[in-house]
């Protein structure tokens, strides 16, 4: 067999250009391998690192999660306490209730369509918000792997303002809508809901 067919690893080396790698270049059955992998038995070491910025959970997560459930409790109990919202009677089906406010994650839609066209108010705003929100982490390339929200300024406003918007829509369908989704003032009428 001449050296243009030989395979490349069998060839021998010149002594002057041999590497570290054809210096370790040793038959497999004299050198200890690990099964499944052929892993020298010396290249596998265990090092036992400790994490560096941790926190345990118990006390520090789990009380403050504690607290958090306790006050939305207490903030609930009160809720229920304090404000008013009466059932109503059994339906009737011959008779047509006056406008019904939508549950609470309906109201802002509800409030923009008393304002705007139903096409603008129930189909395009809520598109333009769904496909704008989806868009915000693109605006602003430069950041792109950031995680701080002090270097991604633009989309933490941009996020705010729609969150603020939304919030506004529906304090209003809330608190200042009564009966027949007419404009009420609350602190003269009291709380209206319709449940």
């Amino acid at each position: 067999m001449s050296d243009e067919q030989r395979p490349a690893s069998s060839l021998p080396v010149d002594p002057s250009r041999q590497t570290e790698i054809d210096k370790q270049r040793v038959p497999m059955a004299a050198r200890p391998y690990r099964l499944l992998a052929l892993v020298k038995q010396d290249a596998v070491v265990r090092v036992q690192k400790e994490p560096d910025d941790t926190v345990m959970t118990w006390p520090h997560l789990l009380t403050i999660e504690f607290l958090s459930a306790v006050a939305m409790s207490i903030f609930l109990l009160l809720l229920g306490l304090f404000i008013n919202a009466p059932l109503e009677e059994l339906a009737n089906p011959n008779v047509t209730p006056a406008v019904a406010k939508a549950p609470w994650y309906f109201l802002g839609l509800q409030e923009l369509l008393a304002y705007f066209h139903p096409t603008v108010a129930g189909a395009l705003t809520p598109a333009a918000v769904l496909i704008g929100s989806a868009l915000i982490p693109y605006l602003d390339r430069r950041n792109l792997h950031s995680v701080k929200p002090s270097e991604r300024k633009l989309e933490v406003t941009l996020f705010s303002v729609l969150w603020a918007v939304g919030l506004a829509v529906t304090f209003i369908g809330i608190f200042f809508r009564g009966p027949g989704y007419a404009f009420i003032l609350p602190w003269s009428t009291g709380f209206f809901f319709s449940l």
